[in-house]
């Protein structure tokens, strides 16, 4: 496998490893973390809250991506070619 295999798998497991909550009892602490902040449920506030951790969780990922992307940086390939004289 190629080093590039190997840091796809890894993160893969990574990712996976780190589910370990399913999106119900995700929902249950961002209201919760929206309640204790003090917004009411049902509220527009309350909806802004909750948009707005989902939002800071997807730019967290993304980041994370972001450092972990070594594909999309450039490559040099050297491979000399020997020229035999006659």
């Amino acid at each position: 496998m190629c080093y590039r295999s190997l840091l796809a798998l890894g993160f893969f497991v990574f990712v996976t490893g780190c589910a370990t909550m399913t999106p119900e009892e995700r929902r249950a602490m961002d209201e919760q973390e929206c309640r204790d902040f003090g917004f009411k449920p049902g509220t527009d506030a309350f909806a802004g809250c909750l948009q707005r951790i989902e939002l800071d969780r997807r730019a967290a990922r993304r980041a994370q991506m972001a450092e972990m992307d070594h594909w999309g940086q450039p490559m040099v390939i050297y491979r000399p070619i020997i020229v035999k004289d006659r």
